[in-house]
């Protein structure tokens, strides 16, 4: 028997996972995070049989023990009290009748002038490594697309390296979306009046806060995108 580092709910007779319950929150969280009781516990800073109680309870929580252990579990609070409000991204399910088009390249930049977050795949700068993907705040300036970065950053690619950029949308609700590919090489553009023009645009900030002083300009050779409609029916 594997005791209180049995990960897979608590006592017998107790939540399971995806139970609608704090509990079954707590112990889907926890298996999910490959987290022990004890660890869970003593992260928390409370007895392993504290938490056992609060694992085995329907009402009467102490709302101050459910907020640690949400901070450690890394999920909001509210959503361990009361469950999602949303569904979880790509859980939504796909359209009926979906198909897979391709987007003409007007097509992709109209999509990725709608947008302001993508993701970067630079090299990762050690021979036979994977290429690192970050994601970053971007404006489309004329036919390129442009980020602020850390000049120490993982994000500041050299000039002329090889870059791929992505963006996408997915509908939940209808299970509709597309997504848009860049490849190309990295700029560092430096005309300070256009840079100055680039800052005051709105989304130009980086979300990741702090100094970011190098802007990047992302310049394509290939622009590719696919959208999922619905089968248009005869």
């Amino acid at each position: 028997m594997r005791g209180d580092r049995d990960r897979s709910g608590g006592a017998a007779g107790g939540p399971s996972f995806g139970d609608d319950s704090v509990a079954g929150r707590l112990a889907s969280r926890r298996e999910q995070m490959g987290m022990s009781r004890e660890e869970l516990a003593t992260r928390a800073g409370m007895s392993t049989a504290y938490l056992r109680q609060v694992e085995e309870l329907e009402t009467g929580f102490d709302p101050g023990a459910l907020r640690r252990l949400a901070a450690v579990l890394d999920m909001p609070y509210e959503e361990l009290t009361r469950g999602r409000r949303d569904t979880p991204p790509g859980r939504g399910g796909p359209a009926a009748h979906p198909v897979l088009v391709r987007l003409s390249e007007q097509e992709c930049w109209q999509r990725l002038g709608t947008h302001g977050i993508g993701r970067l795949s630079s090299p990762s700068g050690t021979a036979g490594e994977a290429p690192v993907v970050v994601p970053v705040n971007f404006l489309v300036d004329g036919r390129s697309v442009v980020y602020r970065t850390d000049p120490s950053g993982v994000a500041a690619v050299r000039v002329g390296a090889p870059v791929a950029f992505e963006t996408d949308h997915l509908d939940e609700a209808t299970g509709l979306g597309w997504s848009v590919l860049l490849r190309g090489t990295a700029e560092h553009p430096a005309d300070p009046d256009a840079l100055e023009a680039l800052a005051r645009r709105h989304g130009s900030k980086p979300w990741a806060g702090g100094r970011r002083d190098l802007w990047v300009r992302v310049r394509p050779h290939e622009v590719t995108g696919r959208v999922i409609r619905p089968l248009r029916e005869e």
